[in-house]
């Protein structure tokens, strides 16, 4: 049965039915990569929303693809980004933002795409990935893990007073144009119980659910950026619930040309 394509107030999605054969030609249930073997940082992030009935099968996919790692001589680093304007058709989504919605549409401008829709996935800023297409998916996300990035290193991140501080390091050496540096606090998984809207009934699981997104520096070309970072969490914040990304993107949301993760969250002074 092939996939059901629904178009409204300029929100396109695909259905269940588009989302596996992607599934199948990634291997995803196969496990991890070997261990040792060097592997490029590729940044995947998923535009969705709680009240989006056609974003559950997407986001269980991303959510595979975070644990599984199964693509070669790739380490995709998955941020989950909610878009709010699900939210006036029957259920608040608790995790949008207008910014993520500002976000997803400078992307379809740069990228030359026709709208925003969920859900919606762009690759280190220069791509879409639609898991209904899973050949040229598949060659997207093999082009992204074979490409140079810059080296970026994340360490002594911790808590403290509040905030996650940290230390940002990012070799610019061979950098051409001017980038932002940023750090996104996210959610390691939720789970939340839909009472209202298109998913109403549903219990919804996601990962690397984006609550902070910050700008932190700014990489000039040719030079190379080392910096402390500090961004405050939110009320009743869990750490041991919490990824730290950092990455480096060309300005105006250009293309991501280096990124890293840590689950690893100290506290001050330990």
């Amino acid at each position: 049965m092939g996939a059901k394509l629904r178009v409204g107030r300029g929100r396109v999605w695909m259905g269940l039915a588009a989302v596996a054969p992607l599934a199948f030609a990634l291997n995803v249930a196969s496990g991890h990569a070997a261990a040792d073997a060097p592997r490029t940082p590729v940044l995947m992030e998923l535009f969705t929303s709680e009240g989006c009935s056609s974003c559950p099968p997407v986001d269980n996919w991303v959510e595979r693809i975070d644990a599984a790692q199964p693509v070669p001589g790739a380490e995709i680093i998955v941020l989950s980004e909610h878009v709010d304007y699900w939210d006036h058709d029957g259920w608040k989504d608790p995790f949008s933002s207008a910014s993520f919605t500002d976000r997803q549409k400078a992307y379809v401008h740069n990228l030359g795409l026709s709208d925003v829709y969920t859900p919606q996935i762009v690759v280190d800023g220069a791509v879409e990935v639609k898991p209904s297409d899973a050949q040229a998916s598949n060659a997207s996300l093999q082009k992204e893990a074979s490409a140079a990035m810059l080296g970026v290193k994340l360490d002594g991140v911790a808590l403290a007073d509040g905030s996650i501080t940290g230390h940002v390091q990012a070799d610019g050496s061979a950098q051409r144009k001017n980038a932002d540096v940023f750090v996104a606090l996210a959610l390691d998984k939720t789970m939340t119980d839909v009472l209202a809207g298109e998913n109403n009934g549903h219990k919804l699981t996601n990962v690397a659910v984006v609550k902070e997104l910050v700008k932190v520096g700014k990489l000039e070309k040719g030079k190379s950026l080392d910096q402390t970072f500090k961004v405050k969490l939110w009320p009743d914040a869990d750490p041991a619930n919490l990824r730290v990304v950092a990455f480096v993107q060309e300005s105006g949301e250009g293309k991501v040309v280096g990124a890293a993760m840590t689950k690893e969250i100290a506290k001050a002074g330990n």
